[in-house]
């Protein structure tokens, strides 16, 4: 690879950036501020401060929905600013390892590819490795190897169930229910109990907490709007209810991980049974969820240390690591051509 290289995971709520360079990791919010229809106000954590209250001449959005882009043009403005904030301005030509999920068409694979081609990053080489593949490498598993591995990636908008072997995906599901789900489901009890109106960061809010609140046998105060009198108004909500909102969400991720145990080979069953799942992604860390999971399948579950950035942490291993340059392959000629 060059001397210049970026691993990019495009996830719907962030966007994570490897940069060989410096050997850094770049998070921030995968969202945008457009002023005005066509002038960039802002973008990526400090655009998500001004989301919910932004006046409407300015559009706040992520060009990232359900794993997929949306917005092909505001998604390639963003990875140009990125690209520019990690060079300091001066953007040198550079190889691109970029992950795509694997439960989606060519098409919308394709334009992953098409997104940091056609983004003025001067990209040399793009090269893909599927999601699921970098999630296993950056939970330090040695993906190329017979043994059977179950990844759950819980992001924001998707969680992805995959069985890797032999630097392969065996089995993957895509299921559209992540952290968006969460905090909608908080806030629709919320408004059902409490005739109370609350926003998506306050949801955001109250589903972190939900450890603490639990821990302390507290509830947590949210403000927000009283659909009845139209004034703002605080309310206590108790972690029994939020625990309530969440679980139908739960139960659906591990009703699929069962569907995909299922339908696994039973000599990568047995590999499963010994090792457990792994469970990674920004919404894995709710709590509780873990415990549901193990409960649900019977299998002990080893929670990522790093669950926002595993993924980039995987594609870092790609670049950096020789023997694991095989798992990437190009998508210039379509399919899996130019391995």
């Amino acid at each position: 690879m060059a001397s210049s290289a970026y691993g990019i995971d495009l996830g719907t709520c962030n966007i994570k950036i490897y940069s060989k360079g410096d050997d850094s990791i770049l998070v921030q919010k995968n969202i945008i501020a457009i002023e005005n229809k066509n002038f960039l106000f802002s973008y990526g954590d400090p655009a998500f401060d001004m989301y919910e209250k932004a006046p409407s001449n300015i559009h706040i959005s992520y060009p990232l929905c359900n794993g997929v882009i949306a917005d092909i043009k505001n998604m390639q403005t963003l990875v140009k600013c990125f690209i520019n904030d990690l060079c300091k301005g001066n953007i040198k030509p550079a190889d691109y390892v970029i992950a795509v999920p694997t439960d989606v068409t060519e098409v919308e694979k394709r334009a992953f590819y098409d997104l940091v081609k056609n983004a003025n990053v001067k990209a040399k080489k793009i090269m893909v490795v599927e999601k699921a593949i970098a999630d296993g490498l950056g939970l330090d598993i040695d993906v190329k190897n017979s043994q059977g591995v179950l990844v759950v990636n819980i992001g924001y908008d998707t969680t992805e169930i995959s069985i890797l072997s032999l630097g392969g995906i065996v089995l993957s599901k895509l299921i559209k229910v992540g952290g968006q789900k969460f905090d909608d489901a908080i806030r629709n009890i919320v408004r059902k109990e409490y005739n109370l109106i609350i926003g998506g960061k306050t949801a955001e809010k109250v589903k972190v907490s939900l450890r603490e609140m639990e821990e302390n046998h507290v509830g947590t105060i949210v403000y927000g709007r009283d659909i009845v009198t139209g004034l703002p108004v605080e309310r206590e909500i108790p972690a029994e209810l939020v625990k309530d909102a969440l679980q139908e969400h739960f139960d659906s991720i591990i009703e699929n991980v069962k569907v995909i145990l299922e339908r696994t080979p039973p000599e990568l069953a047995a590999d499963i049974y010994r090792h457990g799942v792994y469970i990674t992604g920004g919404a894995s860390q709710v709590s509780g969820l873990a415990d549901l999971v193990s409960k649900g399948t019977g299998l002990k579950v080893n929670m990522s240390e790093h669950p926002i950035e595993s993924v980039v942490l995987g594609l870092s291993r790609v670049i950096k690591d020789e023997n694991y340059r095989s798992v990437a392959y190009s998508i210039e000629g379509m399919g899996n051509g130019g391995k």
